[in-house]
């Protein structure tokens, strides 16, 4: 089942950033990150607009470097996307993904 309203970003290098833009998904690329500063604010806030996010194979090793662990705390660390991977598709099954999450019980 397809969520239409999730929102989710691109953060990419040129190639994923044409594509993006021609497919009218909004994106990011390294320089806008490098902007946020490891400003935890701005990241916050950041994470809260978006749902999900997309991440060049190339830039998804500097996230945690350029952003620090606002991301990953959010639970919304970006899944990987390659040059050969259609973008269109990728969200699509990222839209179509459902995350839960066990609830951990102590057992003594």
């Amino acid at each position: 089942m397809n969520r239409p309203k999730m929102n989710v970003c691109v953060l990419g290098d040129a190639y994923h950033m044409d594509v993006a833009a021609k497919i009218g998904v909004p994106s990011m690329d390294a320089e806008a990150l490098k902007k946020l500063n490891k400003n935890k604010k701005l990241i916050k806030k950041l994470a809260r607009k978006y749902d999900a996010f997309l991440a060049s194979e190339s830039l998804i090793k500097q996230i945690p470097r350029i952003l620090g662990p606002g991301l990953n705390k959010a639970g919304k660390f970006p899944a990987a996307i390659q040059q050969s991977d259609d973008i269109n598709a990728k969200i699509t099954e990222t839209r179509s993904t459902v995350k839960f999450q066990l609830k951990k019980v102590l057992c003594l």
